[in-house]
């Protein structure tokens, strides 16, 4: 799967281990706002950015009944080793097998330098209580991005 996924379709469902190695699954989210950012690779200067603005504004994610995941690559030694490196408030979850970053389109052909290869495209999805996708950010900029994000979740709650 290549293209991100369509507003108003179901999210489809996951298990993945978080940095502690439990079990996350889209039931785990049932009944929360879910927002879930897919980015390349821990402590690389934007998905720290991203990790960092996501951590300061949570609280205000979690006012609005809404958790923030991350999802990447990574396995949950490197996730531990970020979330303490930074204090990170957000979860992280570690798709080493690339299943969910796949079935949520964004493990993608890149290209840089002249050369192709297979990697994260800086992806959110904000999922509603209901396991829908109620909004999509494709190709994501990291900086100022959780602000965006929480500004769309107040605007969808009304």
């Amino acid at each position: 799967m290549s293209d991100i996924l369509e507003v108003g379709s179901k999210a489809p469902d996951f298990t993945v281990p978080n940095q502690d190695g439990k079990s996350v699954n889209l039931d785990t989210l049932s009944g929360k706002w879910a927002v879930i950012y897919f980015y390349p690779r821990d402590d690389t200067p934007g998905c720290t950015v991203e990790a960092n603005e996501f951590t300061e504004l949570y609280s205000k994610f979690e006012d609005n009944n809404a958790v923030v995941i991350g999802v990447s690559p990574d396995n949950e030694a490197k996730h531990c080793k970020f979330i303490d490196k930074y204090e990170l408030k957000v979860e992280l979850l570690a798709d080493t097998e690339k299943t969910m970053l796949s079935d949520y389109g964004v493990w993608q052909e890149k290209s840089m330098y002249g050369k192709t290869y297979m990697g994260v495209v800086r992806t959110t999805y904000l999922i509603n209580p209901d396991g829908q996708i109620s909004e999509a950010w494709p190709k994501v900029k990291a900086k100022g991005h959780a602000e965006a994000v929480l500004n769309k979740l107040i605007d969808l709650k009304g």
